[in-house]
């Protein structure tokens, strides 16, 4: 079955609603002002996107959370759905049921990871979906309700989404969802959106990068080995290199602070 992301709709203007409550945090200007001079034109786009890069760059996250886009998401796992979920803060979620939907026979459709096949397991895997299938039609034809028949659907039904987040949460999700070491199906759903997020509004798609990108934490803090399997690990840092730097100071490698550098730091700031 194939996956699906849709980007349905985004917050009308984001990059303008950046911009007026970042500038609300840093101006003397009252949003009433503020908004006035975008909607006036005074301030161009061009200035718009600049100050909102600038910004991007200092972890200042709470006016990312007034952005908010909508997908549409079909054809993942339930396996997919569990881990999805997980996020709570920032994002909305309305998922297909399988209480009040009743599968078609030829609607039943399942997910079937790859290594399935590579594992030369793919036609047992299948049989055993088409065994689940039967006895699922068989226990609706008995009368038995919808939400007792899905019992025996596995990990591998299908569900679809549809998603309410914040562009924080979605640089959240994109930290760790975009990782080598997020599970496939999860990681390709999350490429998706980014994708999407990309074409509509590039300034803030360009922004999702797994948490060791160079708009993130830079680094990785996964552990050793699975950074060295990493296809992108030989271009990141890891901790472990970071750590190395770390004690090279501490044993002495690092210049020596004399007292005139600790008196620059006092007096910086006090020259009026």
């Amino acid at each position: 079955m194939a996956l699906e992301v849709i980007l349905i709709d985004w917050a009308r203007d984001p990059l303008q609603k950046l911009y007026a409550a970042y500038r609300t945090c840093y101006s003397p200007k009252t949003p009433g002002e503020v908004w006035g001079e975008i909607q006036d034109g005074s301030i161009s786009p061009e200035k718009i996107r600049g100050f909102i890069a600038e910004r991007l760059k200092t972890g200042h996250a709470s006016p990312l959370e007034q952005v908010v886009f909508w997908f549409g998401i079909s054809g993942v796992s339930r396996s997919l759905s569990h881990q999805f979920v997980r996020h709570r803060i920032g994002i909305s979620f309305e998922q297909q049921s399988q209480r009040y939907v009743k599968f078609k026979e030829d609607r039943l459709e399942y997910v079937r990871p790859k290594t399935w096949e590579k594992a030369g397991l793919a036609d047992e895997y299948d049989r055993l979906m088409a065994e689940v299938t039967r006895v699922y039609f068989r226990a609706l034809e008995k009368g038995i309700p919808a939400e007792d028949a899905r019992f025996v659907l596995p990990n591998a039904a299908p569900t679809n989404f549809q998603v309410m987040v914040n562009f924080t949460e979605m640089l959240h999700i994109a930290d760790l969802r975009l990782c080598w070491r997020a599970q496939w199906e999860i990681r390709h759903m999350v490429a998706l959106m980014r994708r999407e997020l990309v074409r509509a509004v590039p300034e803030l798609g360009g922004q999702l990068q797994p948490k060791c990108g160079d708009r993130r934490m830079g680094y990785c803090d996964e552990p050793l080995d699975e950074w060295k399997r990493c296809p992108i690990g030989k271009v990141r840092p890891h901790k472990e290199q970071l750590f190395e730097i770390l004690e090279q100071h501490r044993h002495g490698s690092a210049v020596p602070l004399t007292e005139k550098d600790i008196r620059e730091v006092e007096d910086a700031g006090n020259e009026g």
